[in-house]
Formats: C-alpha cells, structure tokens, sequence
C-alpha cells in the first residue's frame, strides 16, 4: 500500500531519531539489541495509524513498548526455529530428537 507522506509524521519521525541519536544509551535502553531500523519503521507505521484514526501523531509510552515487545517476539519465534532442536544445559547441547 502505497501511502501519502504526512509533514507532521515526518517532523516527528526526524525529531525522534535525531534525539536518539544525540543519546544513544537512551536508545539502547529502549529497545536493546534489536535492530534500530526496524524499531524506526514500525515507529512510523504507527504514527501513521494514529494520523488515520484522528489520533496524536506522537507515540505513547505503551505505543512505544508494545512496538519493542512485537519485534523482540518475532526475534525469538526465529531464533526458537533455528535452536529448537537442542536444549543447552550445564551438561553441555543436548539433541531433543
């Protein structure tokens, strides 16, 4: 779906990033180690539903959350595809075969 670029969306979408990237530990205390470019598009995915449903542009705090808990939950639903088959225990990698 192609969609209209909106100023306002725009202006918050910069301001944010740039004070991101003037406290990066903010950042990083935010989101963790996830990926920072999927953390901005789902950002402005949101703020652009908020635009269609007549709502602040800005983010809330639980907006802002919810988007880092659904990106850490695909993170992990990957990474369980790929590990699943062993277990590590303190006796080293078990096969769950």
């Amino acid at each position: 779906m192609v969609r209209m670029k909106n100023v306002d969306v725009e202006i918050y979408l910069n301001q944010l990033i740039s004070f991101f990237d003037k406290n990066p530990n903010d950042l990083i205390d935010l989101i963790g180690e996830i990926n920072k470019d999927d953390f901005y598009k789902k950002v402005e995915q949101q703020c652009y539903k908020n635009f269609e449903s007549g709502d602040e542009i800005s983010l809330t705090q639980k907006q802002l959350i919810d988007i880092v808990v659904s990106i850490k939950q695909v993170d992990q639903t990957d990474e369980k595809k790929i590990l699943g088959v062993f277990q590590k225990t303190k006796f080293g990698l078990i096969s769950l075969n």
